[in-house]
């Protein structure tokens, strides 16, 4: 049985596209970095390393929409497309783990 189809992307310009793509890679690496999370330094110390680059191209992204004329960033389409890309599970990484009861 096939898994069930995902739905669309909506229409982003590729700097929504670049600036989407870039948010969610910081993310994955912030979730690496979350010393609540984490394993080890080594692999935290790697994710700080690349988030660097993940933030310069963030920063382009919305250079380019601000160069553009593209002043207001359109949240409905910007949310959904973070949903389909599996924004919210790969965002829990970056949140303190649920409390255990003492």
């Amino acid at each position: 049985m096939l898994p069930p189809e995902l739905p669309p992307l909506p229409a982003l310009t590729r700097a929504e596209g670049d600036l989407v793509d870039a948010y969610l890679e910081a993310v994955d690496l912030l979730g690496r970095i979350n010393p609540a999370r984490g394993h080890d330094t080594y692999g935290g110390l790697r994710a700080a390393q690349a988030l660097v680059g993940k933030a310069i191209a963030l920063r382009d992204a919305l250079t380019l929409m601000h160069d553009r004329g593209e002043s207001e960033l359109h949240t409905a389409t910007l949310t959904r497309a973070l949903r389909v890309l599996d924004g919210e599970r790969r965002s829990e990484r970056v949140t303190l783990p649920t409390a255990s009861p003492r």
